[in-house]
């Protein structure tokens, strides 16, 4: 559970960028080994702080993510020059949102998860884009919605619970009805970590 706290964060946008610029991500050294993913964790700022923009997954038959709180992304494709190119293009098919006039702030470490289509596991790469307009998003078959959490609200671990999945139980937020955790929430402590104020 952590230290049960409120932890105080970076709240400009500015300041934010300057941080993560200086992050230097964890790497894995099979990674090329690795079936390869990305994601886009979009970031703003609003007059309460920082939020980022979390998709609800569809209910698909199949998909082990079904239903899953997420980032947009996916698994990058033979047309992906790299792992970047992957994440903007499943952004734009995702939710309609266009990033490729503008680089991520920051790539945050490389994160490994089995694969449920084979031996080879899936290493997902999650790159840190800002937004400085509010963007008008268009959801394909894979997105039932989109939703904006504050990073405050994350960063309090009075609001951190735990869920039962298989026979672990592991740390999750619930946020406007929906459940926030697994690999996403890896993400999202990573990210906090590093926009803490000492």
């Amino acid at each position: 559970m952590g230290l049960v706290k409120k932890t105080m964060l970076i709240v400009s946008i500015d300041s934010a960028i300057e941080r993560l610029q200086r992050l230097q991500p964890q790497r894995k050294w099979w990674r090329r080994w690795a079936r390869r993913a990305a994601v886009a964790i979009l970031l703003r700022e609003t007059a309460a702080g920082l939020e980022m923009l979390m998709i609800e997954r569809a209910q698909r038959p199949g998909d082990p993510w079904s239903g899953h709180m997420a980032f947009p992304g996916g698994m990058q494709s033979g047309a992906d020059r790299h792992s970047l190119a992957a994440a903007v293009r499943e952004t734009a098919e995702e939710i309609g949102l266009e990033l490729g006039r503008g680089a991520p702030v920051a790539r945050l470490s490389e994160i490994y998860t089995p694969s449920h289509r084979g031996p080879r596991p899936i290493m997902i790469t999650p790159y840190v884009f800002v937004l400085h307009d509010e963007p008008a998003l268009t959801f394909n078959h894979e997105v039932a919605a989109a939703l904006w959490v504050p990073l405050h609200f994350l960063a309090d671990t009075r609001n951190r619970g735990d869920i039962r999945w298989r026979q672990l139980r592991l740390p999750c937020y619930d946020w406007q009805g929906r459940r926030i955790w697994g690999l996403s929430l890896q993400m999202i402590d990573e990210l906090l970590k590093h926009l803490r104020i000492e």
